[in-house]
């Protein structure tokens, strides 16, 4: 059914009615992760830090570094694209956050930098096109102290900064001293001073979005801030379809954060799950019990249905305590990928309804696809914990070969978002010794945009209108394929103490409900249960030792 591929997009039909929309999944639990995940849309740290965070992840360099994004422009616009676009190949489901949230961020981002280009556009036609060569004089001595200073060399930012110097002096020089008279000489001595005019004009207005984007970053990682307005996404009239095809792509990436179909990467794990850090199985004969001629026959999805049954009981004991809060308990259709698939492709037919596998298929695979190639059935369950900073995922899967039955439960868990996400805009500043005191220290506040930002930014300014053309000179970001939201950046759980016994504690309960479901199936159709209740006991006793480890590499 499923698959991988190079990435192209697969026909799948979809129901993109009109109508009122029922959430697909709650988002309790889930705060902290998407609005940390949403807040990075906001962010003005440089790009490469996003790089950094996942080395999947690529940016393509810059042909002129003075139109190179930086983190927020680069990650909006990337995650608009792969995630709305037309033409999109399939995503990797986020699980613990709500990526439509996400993605609205993006655009609200987008929207602000719009409103913000669109004036620094007006700065640049006025004063830009009527001194266009004072304009790329100075435009061109900021390219050159780029080029000068490269990324980190000190001695070079201030060859830099001494050309950008002489080459004002020049400029100066040539404005009072011009070979021409008259209206000739006036317009070349406004020529060169309109660029200043408009640098002025261009870091107030800067400066006022830089606030606005500041303080959307600020709110969303305090656990408030404003919503993001999209109004774009709203018809204004039966024949706006840029908004009707907005709003068909919000709803088809809210229909495949559903899906029942995952993909194994091998070592990788599950994609959007995590890898596999524990596996416990219970294995042993079909035997009939004493006093009984012949087994009742049963199938896999007879013990899976009973397994599903004692699981929904999981958040109850006989205990007034805290214990386990209500778990999400679904059935998986898992399909194989390769370790080092750069895409994946759903499945379509009539077994699949915006993508969903059908029930009956479900049960299907689980009954007769247990060996060989094909997906596979599990069952899984899964808590979001930490406000969505730990997903822990216990799947459970039943075959039958021959005259063993075979009961696997594996752990699978997915830690906190790269810390890039969760900090927090602080004042720009820097220390700088007292006057009198020279051997003290004092902060001093800095602009919160600087000279050279403000250039990038009306320089971008006039480009944004035309992101193929600013895409080609400034660069853009690759995201790490196959994408998802939320595995593409997280860290794995066990450096956090309490995210690890979580993880560790989740294991045990959840294995004797397994257990316990499986033998009364087979009490209840005549099989011994001597031998798979003394093989429980050990795996009872193995899984409270239980120490995380890598079993998809299987020691090799």
């Amino acid at each position: 059914m499923a698959g991988f591929d190079d990435g192209k997009q697969q026909g799948v039909e979809v129901d993109f009615s009109p109508g009122a929309q029922i959430p697909l999944s709650g988002s309790s639990g889930q705060t902290a992760v998407t609005q940390a995940l949403a807040s990075a849309a906001y962010q003005d740290f440089p790009v490469q830090k996003l790089v950094d965070a996942n080395d999947a992840a690529a940016v393509k360099p810059p042909k002129l570094s003075l139109f190179e994004p930086n983190l927020g422009e680069a990650y909006a616009r990337a995650v608009q694209v792969r995630m709305l676009g037309g033409a999109r190949a399939p995503l990797i489901q986020s699980f613990g956050t709500d990526p439509q949230v996400i993605v609205d961020h993006c655009l609200a981002a987008s929207r602000i930098r719009k409103a913000r280009d669109a004036r620094l556009t007006a700065v640049m036609m006025l004063l830009g096109v009527l001194f266009l060569p004072g304009v790329l004089i100075w435009l061109l001595g900021f390219q050159l102290r780029r080029w000068l200073a490269g990324a980190q060399d000190k001695r070079a930012g201030a060859i830099g900064f001494a050309a950008l110097a002489l080459l004002a002096g020049v400029v100066i020089l040539a404005a009072i001293q011009l070979p021409v008279n008259g209206v000739l000489a006036i317009y070349l001595r406004v020529m060169f001073v309109a660029p200043i005019l408009g640098w002025f004009l261009a870091k107030r207005i800067s400066e006022r979005y830089a606030r606005d984007l500041r303080e959307f970053w600020s709110g969303l990682l305090s656990g408030g801030g404003p919503g993001a307005r999209i109004p774009e996404a709203v018809p204004q009239d039966p024949n706006d379809e840029e908004a009707e095809r907005l709003r068909k792509a919000l709803v088809k990436l809210a229909a495949e954060q559903n899906s029942n179909i995952v993909f194994y990467a091998g070592p990788k794990g599950i994609l959007g799950m995590g890898t596999r850090w524990g596996s416990w199985q219970l294995a042993e004969e079909l035997t009939p019990a004493a006093g009984v001629d012949e087994i009742n026959p049963f199938r896999s999805w007879d013990v899976i249905q009973s397994i599903h049954d004692q699981l929904r009981m999981l958040e109850r004991g006989p205990l007034h305590t805290g214990g386990f809060p209500t778990p999400s308990i679904r059935h998986w259709v898992v399909s194989p990928v390769p370790e080092g698939a750069k895409g994946v492709s759903r499945p379509e037919g009539q077994e699949v309804s915006s993508f969903q596998v059908r029930d009956h298929e479900i049960q299907r695979i689980c009954n007769e696809q247990q060996f060989g190639s094909g997906n596979r059935h599990y069952l899984g369950v899964q808590f979001v914990l930490w406000d969505g900073q730990l997903v822990l995922t216990l799947l459970i899967t039943v075959t039958v070969l021959h005259h063993t039955l075979r009961i696997e439960v594996t752990g699978h868990a997915l830690g906190p978002v790269h810390p890039l996400f969760t900090t927090k805009p602080s004042p720009k500043s820097k220390q700088v010794s007292k006057t009198v005191k020279f051997w003290e220290t004092k902060s001093v506040p800095l602009p919160l945009v600087d000279a050279k930002e403000v250039v990038r930014l009306a320089a971008r300014a006039p480009l944004t209108w035309f992101p193929p053309v600013l895409d080609y000179l400034g660069g853009k970001l690759a995201l790490p394929e196959p994408f998802g939201l939320r595995h593409s950046w997280a860290d794995k759980p066990w450096r956090h103490r309490f995210m690890a016994d979580d993880a560790l504690r989740a294991a045990t309960p959840v294995l004797r409900v397994v257990h316990s479901a499986a033998m009364k199936v087979l009490a209840e159709n005549g099989v011994a249960t001597e031998k798979f209740g003394a093989r429980s006991q050990f795996l009872s006793g193995q899984v409270q030792g239980a120490t995380p480890g890598k079993p998809d590499e299987y020691g090799l």
